[in-house]
C-alpha cells in the first residue's frame, strides 16, 4: 500500500530525498500525459493524491496550460467526439461525464455544439438498428419497451428513443412483409 507522501516509482522523487516538488510535478505530469489527455483538474487531482503541494502544483498546471500540454477545450471536444461516435452516448451524458472531469460548463456547451439534434437522432437510429437482429424471438411490444430502455439508459431525450424505435420497428415489419 502506498502512502501519500511516498514518492511515485521510477520519479526523481526516489533518487532525491529532498527534490524539487515542482520538477515531481512536471516528472508525474509528463508521463501520465504521454499515456492519454489528461483534464486539468484530473491533473491536479492526481499531483495532490501523490503529496505534490497545492501551490507547486498550481504552478506547473499553469505553465502546461500556457504551453499547450493540458487544454480542457480540446480535450472536451474530442472526448465528446469519440464517446457520441463509439458508444452512442447522448449529449445529457456527454455533459455529466465532461463535468465530472472537471471541465468549465462553458467549454463543455461548445464541445456538445457540433451534436445537434439529427445527429443525437440518426446515432439512436443507428444503435436501435444495431441491437434490433438480436430481439427477433420477442413480440413488438416488447422490443419496443425494451429498446426505448436501452436508450433512455444512455440519456436519449424519451421522445428521441421512441422515434427511433418505432421507425425501426415498422421498418423490420415491413421487409418481415417484403412491402419494401
Amino acid at each position: 500500500m502506498r502512502y501519500v507522501n511516498e514518492p511515485t516509482p521510477g520519479s526523481l522523487a526516489d533518487e532525491q530525498p529532498d527534490a524539487d516538488p515542482e520538477q515531481v510535478a512536471r516528472t508525474i505530469l509528463l508521463r501520465r500525459l504521454s499515456a492519454a489527455p489528461r483534464t486539468r483538474k484530473e491533473c491536479r487531482d492526481d499531483l495532490i493524491k501523490r503529496g505534490v503541494p497545492e501551490e507547486a502544483a498550481d504552478r506547473v498546471l499553469d505553465r502546461f496550460v500556457e504551453v499547450g500540454l493540458i487544454d480542457d477545450s480540446a480535450y472536451a471536444q474530442l472526448w465528446a467526439q469519440s464517446r457520441h461516435r463509439t458508444r452512442g452516448s447522448s449529449r445529457s451524458v456527454l455533459r455529466q461525464e465532461l463535468r465530472a472531469k472537471g471541465i468549465a460548463d462553458d467549454v463543455v456547451v461548445e464541445a456538445l455544439e457540433p451534436i445537434d439534434d439529427d445527429a443525437e437522432a440518426s446515432r439512436a437510429r443507428l444503435l436501435v438498428a444495431k441491437k434490433l437482429p438480436t430481439m427477433s424471438r420477442f413480440d413488438d411490444a416488447t422490443r419496443e419497451r425494451r429498446l426505448i430502455a436501452m436508450l433512455v439508459r444512455r440519456g436519449y431525450p424519451g421522445h428521441v428513443a421512441r422515434s427511433a424505435v418505432r421507425d425501426a420497428i415498422g421498418e423490420s415489419s415491413s421487409e418481415d412483409f417484403g412491402l419494401e
